[in-house]
């Protein structure tokens, strides 16, 4: 008999706390999971969890998911054995809906309120892409190779001029870089509006994912972050298409 999936809060839970496991672990502390847990076949029999930790490959993440999950689906008490491991490690983590950050960090955590912006109810919607760009006819070609991407890799993208919510657009921006797991950026064309939302997405800790069709069009500020340049053409879309997929699965 299978055991009942997660509810939708213990799913938020348990996300936030390997969020917890992705940014610390070491092998050490994964085994000692195992142990609690009685789940170490889970963890050593993983064929690449433990290695890709060890070589800091990109699938690291989708792999420290898949484990946890699967630890969990095998005992749902295993949800508060993980916790009460992590909380004797790092302290209480965060309460799901409070942390927006989807990008892992080291950096000291900090919490603050707008005073230009409404904070928008729930949190973060782990398959939603939030897409930057230009209000251009010249970047629809562009979106739909996003879009692909993330079909592709198991996301929805979603851009603002897609939706209206509030009176100030802006607003709809905020909301929806604020629910987004990953944002995508392009700053062709040195868009100031681009540049804003980028700035958003960072102070939120979102996953930027900076893209633009000339290397000029990169602000000073943030050319120390890697981005994709691409070609709006037929076969350049194709291969930003398919080079956004492998990004944006390498980030669930």
């Amino acid at each position: 008999m299978f055991p009942p999936p997660l509810s939708d809060s213990d799913r938020k839970r348990l996300i936030a706390l390997t969020r917890i496991a992705v940014t610390n672990f070491n092998s050490g502390d994964w085994q000692i999971l195992g142990a609690e847990t009685g789940a170490m076949d889970v963890v050593t029999g993983h064929d690449r969890l433990l290695r890709s930790l060890s070589f800091g490959d990109p699938d690291y993440s989708g792999n420290a998911h898949a484990v946890m999950f699967q630890i969990v689906g095998r005992d749902p008490a295993n949800l508060q054995r993980i916790e009460d491991v992590i909380i004797g490690m790092y302290g209480e983590p965060e309460v799901a809906g409070e942390n927006v950050s989807t990008a892992p960090s080291k950096s000291r955590a900090i919490t603050f309120k707008p005073s230009v912006f409404d904070v928008p109810e729930g949190g973060v919607e782990t398959d939603l892409v939030a897409v930057m760009m230009p209000f251009s006819a010249d970047f629809e070609g562009v979106y739909e190779a996003i879009s692909a991407a993330g079909t592709k890799s198991g996301f929805r993208t979603l851009r603002a001029k897609d939706i209206w919510l509030h009176s100030a657009v802006i607003q709809d921006v905020f909301s929806l870089i604020f629910r987004a797991h990953i944002v995508v950026c392009d700053f062709t064309g040195k868009n100031p509006n681009v540049f804003y939302e980028a700035g958003i997405a960072h102070t939120l800790g979102k996953h930027v994912v900076p893209i633009t069709q000339t290397q000029a069009d990169i602000p000073f500020d943030l050319q120390h972050h890697r981005y994709l340049q691409y070609l709006n053409n037929g076969e350049g879309k194709a291969s930003l298409c398919n080079t956004l997929a492998t990004r944006f699965s390498s980030l669930r």
